[in-house]
């Protein structure tokens, strides 16, 4: 009988623990439902957006969106090419066209990159994520398509070219500054504070008559003065170095030095030669002046009407090194645009450096230049 008894206890002790175990393992597997449940939506299908053939579209219709026409953009992507083709193991790798028209896009509006990136099928990340890589490589072009003329060939057609404007002889360049906003840097933030009481990047412009960019610097903040920018430039220091094969100097305005390569307005004109060399001297200048307005017009991003800039100091100089190239590209080419309206002009004051003596005297020569002064 005890024996029995043994046995009875000991079958419904293993019938308990058998139903334990079913319970336990009856739990564990509500829960792991439970967590199935809660983590689906991160564990989802990828869905890949459509992404359009942009490049298919009407040359009216590129250039309105990227300021370019088709093969210009065709030739622009075949040379980033090898500097945006990344390995991936993913089989959806974004295309170079679509990088290429998305920073055009982004750079010619001057909007968010939401907007831009909905329009080329991507999402806002990779857009952001992309912009840097592709400001890098136009970056690359800048040897090829900005070029200062240190040699003979090069001046002599440019000279041609300001001497057909008011009759001064000689002049290699147009130099002016202009401003790009930007949002306030984390660090020295007043340091970018200009006279117009905003931020930004103060930018120096050499051009050509047509228009075309010889030398841009983009690094100084906004509260930076125009001739300080100059003076600590490479182009000053080679001039001064003398660089230049042939004779030559550029043009400024009354914030720069006058100095034997760098000619500034008569102060004061009393004479009517010298209130005659003032017309001519600002008449030729004013190429500088169209040619940042074509600049910021083409590329809104740069603009008062596209807002401010909301990078760091140092992506900002990026993209603006970016449009430069991307102007000079257009110009080369002969794309035609209409510029808008320039942006106000943040005042300069005047360089109270004392004149370089040759310098004066070259100036005199000028004024009473017996050619004629258109």
């Amino acid at each position: 009988f005890t024996e029995n008894v043994d046995m009875l206890i000991y079958t419904y002790l293993s019938y308990l623990n058998w139903i334990s175990t079913v319970h336990q393992f009856s739990m564990m597997a509500d829960l792991a439902l439970l967590e199935d449940a809660y983590y689906a939506p991160l564990r989802r299908e990828r869905v890949f957006q459509d992404r359009r053939d942009l490049l298919n579209t009407s040359d009216e219709w590129l250039m309105s969106r990227f300021r370019l026409p088709r093969h210009l953009l065709l030739e622009l992507c075949n040379n980033l090419e090898p500097y945006l083709q990344r390995e991936t193991r993913r089989s959806r790798a974004l295309p170079v066209p679509v990088q290429v028209l998305s920073t055009l896009g982004f750079l010619a509006t001057g909007t968010f990159q939401r907007e831009t990136a909905d329009r080329s099928g991507i999402s806002q990340p990779t857009m952001s994520c992309m912009l840097s890589s592709m400001l890098a490589a136009i970056r690359t072009l800048i040897p090829h398509y900005i070029q200062f003329p240190y040699d003979n060939a090069q001046q002599t057609m440019i000279k041609r070219g300001f001497y057909e404007i008011a009759g001064i002889p000689n002049v290699i360049g147009a130099i002016d500054c202009t401003h790009v906003r930007l949002k306030p840097p984390s660090v020295n933030d007043y340091a970018y504070i200009n006279r117009k009481n905003y931020h930004s990047v103060n930018v120096q412009i050499i051009c050509d008559a047509r228009l075309c960019l010889l030398n841009v610097v983009a690094r100084w903040p906004g509260g930076t003065h125009d001739a300080f920018i100059f003076e600590h430039s490479s182009v000053r220091r080679r001039l001064q170095e003398g660089a230049l094969r042939g004779h030559g100097y550029l043009l400024g305005d009354r914030g720069y030095p006058l100095l034997d390569f760098l000619i500034t307005p008569v102060p004061n004109p009393v004479t009517h030669q010298e209130r005659n060399f003032n017309h001519a001297h600002a008449r030729t200048r004013a190429t500088v002046e169209r040619c940042v307005g074509l600049l910021k017009g083409r590329w809104l991003c740069l603009a008062h009407a596209g807002g401010t800039l909301l990078y760091s100091p140092e992506k900002v100089c990026n993209i603006i090194l970016a449009c430069a190239v991307l102007h000079n590209m257009a110009e080369i080419n002969r794309v035609p645009f209409d510029a808008l309206a320039p942006d106000p002009e943040v005042p300069v004051e005047q360089w109270a450096a004392p004149p370089a003596l040759g310098a004066v005297q070259l100036r005199r020569d000028l004024v009473g230049f017996k050619g004629k002064l258109k």
